[in-house]
């Protein structure tokens, strides 16, 4: 009965979200659902991405958090429209929450919307929010046993950013090993080598998001 149970929450939500990718390509935007554990760097990531791109595309940001609106607040400063869904308590973003917030998006005048999910590596890889496409960010501080540990966001999303490599010196991460990993389990999947804080690998990031907005 529970297996039943999560179908039918799967099912609605699946709805949801086709409805929400219908919406969103009718209006031209490219929809991008960013996951990763807390701490990964994804805000700090969407921090780049704005100094970057926003004199280029014509974006705006969906923030997901479990209470807080301090990630919303960092990306406010960059003049670019966002808007914070808090979950109270919940592990990830959902189609519906993803619908009701979009409404208030002037989705005519976008090109791009980055959904910044919950920090988790599960739960937000099951939910789909009517994006285009997933990625993930991991930061060798985590671990390169993590794309084996938690397959399914590696599996669902179209590039992994694996941050935070100027740490690399200090940490025990096998890059070639967790490369291996992830091509494992999506083969072709592109791998991109970041730091947010020294603006390694930021450039082909942007490139390669450009490349599916301008499609």
């Amino acid at each position: 009965m529970e297996i039943q149970v999560m179908k039918n929450i799967l099912g609605e939500n699946d709805r949801v979200a086709a409805e929400n990718q219908a919406m969103f390509a009718e209006k031209g935007v490219y929809v991008l659902n960013l996951m990763g554990s807390p701490g990964a760097g994804k805000t700090s990531l969407l921090e780049k991405t704005m100094e970057k791109l926003r004199d280029k595309v014509k974006m705006a940001v969906i923030e997901g958090d479990l209470y807080t609106s301090k990630d919303a607040e960092r990306i406010d400063r960059y003049g670019v429209p966002v808007i914070q869904i808090n979950t109270a308590g919940g592990c990830h973003l959902d189609a519906p929450m993803v619908q009701k917030v979009a409404k208030q998006l002037d989705l005519d005048s976008l090109e791009l919307l980055i959904v910044e999910n919950v920090g988790n590596l599960v739960c937000p890889a099951e939910f789909a929010v009517g994006e285009n496409e997933k990625a993930v960010v991991l930061s060798i501080t985590e671990g390169a046993d993590k794309p084996m540990k938690y397959p399914l966001i590696f599996k669902e999303s179209a590039i992994a950013l694996l941050n935070k490599v100027d740490l690399l010196p200090y940490c025990d991460f096998d890059m070639a090993g967790a490369k291996e990993d992830i091509d494992t389990l999506h083969p072709g999947m592109k791998v991109v080598e970041i730091s947010c804080s020294k603006g390694t690998g930021i450039d082909a990031w942007c490139e390669w998001l450009l490349s599916k907005v301008k499609k």
